[in-house]
């Protein structure tokens, strides 16, 4: 089976091409540029009260890169409403690698000691590509978008990439926008000057100064670019506020 490039995935990513593969027994993965792609506006989640509920019960336990490994396992399963999947063991590779150099992340969502929910996705620049999410209870993997939309709210990140629409994603505030639309808004993310032209890499940003958004920022007490402040432990509470519900 034929090894993915860490270097060529980022420069996939920096361009709107991500791999997939046809099944987990593939050999092979091909790059994908979908003609509409989805994002979720990280203005507009949509938090129902009942997500909102859950979040503020703290009925999970939730984590940032704490079991990355096992959250691209779960997404990789074989469940009853998924018979196969398209991450292969060259596309989980490639994610680890990702990872250990600090460019792939995951949320995690527990109860007690059991991997209940979670996703993982590529960080560059200013943009966060969701890869996969998976629940083993009732919306776990909401309450993990939910976790992942406020970190990268106060992170001071731009672009959330969902890749597809799905009625899921949708039903939190996810959209479809065009090619042209989804490069000049991944553009934005890297800081790239000069367009779709300049080749989408986050260097271009880097060398005209421009600041890279921090992943972590949440855990860290940071102020986030609209003023917010969170100080001490991350109560599902915090999260709700910082999605903008508070009633």
């Amino acid at each position: 089976m034929k090894s993915i490039d860490p270097d060529l995935l980022l420069r996939a990513y920096s361009i709107g091409v991500f791999p997939m593969a046809d099944s987990r027994a593939a050999d092979d993965v091909y790059w994908v540029e979908p003609k509409k792609r989805g994002i979720l506006p990280l203005d507009q989640f949509r938090l129902s009260r009942s997500l909102a509920k859950t979040i503020r019960s703290d009925r999970f336990t939730m984590t940032a890169d704490q079991a990355f490994g096992r959250v691209v396992s779960e997404c990789a399963a074989v469940t009853s409403d998924r018979p196969d999947t398209w991450i292969n063991p060259a596309i989980e590779a490639a994610y680890a690698d990702l990872h250990r150099r600090g460019h792939a992340h995951s949320i995690e969502c527990w109860r007690g000691d059991r991997l209940v929910g979670g996703l993982y996705g590529v960080r560059l620049g200013g943009a966060f590509f969701g890869e996969s999410m998976f629940s083993r209870e009732s919306n776990a993997s909401k309450v993990a978008l939910a976790w992942l939309v406020a970190r990268l709210r106060i992170g001071g990140f731009r672009l959330l990439d969902c890749q597809f629409i799905t009625d899921h994603l949708q039903s939190l505030g996810a959209i479809e926008v065009t090619r042209d639309d989804y490069v000049a808004l991944l553009d934005a993310a890297l800081g790239v000057v000069g367009g779709a032209g300049a080749g989408g890499t986050a260097v271009a940003g880097a060398a005209a100064g421009w600041s890279a958004p921090d992943f972590f920022a949440l855990d860290r007490g940071a102020t986030a670019p609209d003023t917010r402040t969170v100080s001490g432990p991350i109560s599902g509470c915090t999260i709700v506020q910082l999605l903008g519900q508070t009633s």
